[in-house]
């Protein structure tokens, strides 16, 4: 059995419906906002922490929609898994890079998709966003 990271993530949109993607510095990949929690903290707690220190977005934790959780092979980390609680931030919101976070992008869902987002994203969220009918 390959080792597990448990890590929280947030779904977010801005105004054109587009999905924010992040890439940490000295990584390649593009995912979502998130992390691991850190100790005590809930899962839902981890996502609104790490989405307002990476993006800067402010959120309180009970306004965070669960979408569900998944594992995946961990984008950074190889022969990893991760278990990715992934939520969804009401509205629509614009963002900046902090803390170890070094770009950016809006992710347009309807175009083609970029060969650099994370597995959790190609194999597990953007199916799922796709379903529900964003």
């Amino acid at each position: 059995m390959k080792p597990r990271i448990v890590v929280s993530a947030v779904c977010v949109f801005d105004d054109a419906g587009r999905l924010l993607t992040v890439r940490k510095r000295g990584t390649g990949m593009f995912m979502h906002p998130g992390g691991k929690p850190e100790p005590g903290e809930t899962a839902v707690q981890a996502a609104a922490r790490e989405l307002a220190e990476e993006v800067g977005i402010d959120l309180d934790p009970r306004e965070l929609e669960l979408m569900g959780i998944w594992i995946a092979d961990a984008a950074n980390e190889a022969g990893t898994d991760i278990e990715a609680t992934v939520f969804k931030a009401p509205g629509t919101w614009t963002a900046h890079p902090s803390a170890e976070i070094a770009e950016i992008r809006w992710l347009d869902l309807a175009a083609e998709l970029p060969a650099d987002l994370a597995p959790l994203l190609t194999d597990h969220i953007l199916p799922e966003l796709a379903a529900s009918g964003l």
